[in-house]
């Protein structure tokens, strides 16, 4: 087995330096940017496997980091960010990051993100689907093709990451049924999936953003209180 590399972004030389110890104890090779400038050039270079990303950074801040890592590849993300900046976590999530981490934290549960990340994406990049068997989805004027990686609403084509892409996919697939929050969580963050649920709430959010005509009133993907959410059969008007 290969050993992962880490883009290890923190200008703290604390945390860097417990972090790189920590998790070349754990079998991670580190990779240190002290700045956002510098990341961006050593994840060109370095090719990383998953990224620790700081949102507090010189030069570029890690929402920007974030933002033009996003523009070209799905490499997994986890945003630090300080224990009451609440809205940084959602703000770094829109932006693309997978999971989010707050400070003070143990190097056991960054270790438990990272290797949670490193799974899901082993998984997404080998054989089917994880989510469903079906592979091409049309339901009202959305469409998906997952060989493609391909959705497009009324013939034109929208962007989702992996996380978005999937979390459609499996709400496509269950058209007209309530899917609990733990289910989609499981699904597509993995059983071992040890982050916040808000996490889920944002990547719906940003789907919506997408595909619904209006998303402050979504009509497609729907919220149940208490139970998860729900792709509503589109009206007859609607249906291809």
């Amino acid at each position: 087995m290969t050993t992962p590399t880490v883009l290890l972004v923190e200008d703290e030389d604390s945390f860097v330096e417990a972090l790189t110890l920590g998790l070349n104890r754990e079998g991670f090779r580190v990779v240190v940017a002290q700045d956002g400038a510098t990341a961006l050039e050593l994840f060109s270079e370095v090719k990383p496997d998953v990224i620790l990303l700081d949102l507090m950074l010189p030069r570029i801040s890690g929402i920007d980091v974030c933002r033009e890592i996003r523009k070209q590849s799905t490499v997994p993300i986890i945003m630090v960010t300080a224990k009451s900046a609440e809205i940084d976590m959602v703000v770094g999530l829109e932006v693309g990051a997978d999971d989010y981490i707050t400070k003070p934290y143990r190097i056991r549960e960054v270790v438990a993100r990272l290797r949670a990340l490193l799974r899901r994406a082993a998984m997404d990049h080998s054989g089917p689907a994880p989510t469903v068997g079906v592979r091409s989805l049309v339901v009202g004027d959305v469409a998906l093709d997952s060989d493609e990686h391909l959705v497009t609403v009324s013939g034109e084509p929208v962007n989702l990451p992996l996380k978005e892409f999937e979390l459609l996919h499996l709400l496509l697939s269950n058209v007209g049924r309530v899917l609990p929050r733990e289910l989609l969580i499981d699904r597509v963050w993995g059983i071992d999936y040890v982050g916040d649920t808000k996490t889920l709430d944002v990547h719906i959010k940003r789907i919506r953003a997408k595909i619904e005509p209006d998303p402050s009133k979504p009509e497609r993907i729907v919220t149940i209180r208490g139970l998860g959410y729900k792709y509503e059969r589109p009206a007859p008007s609607m249906r291809a």
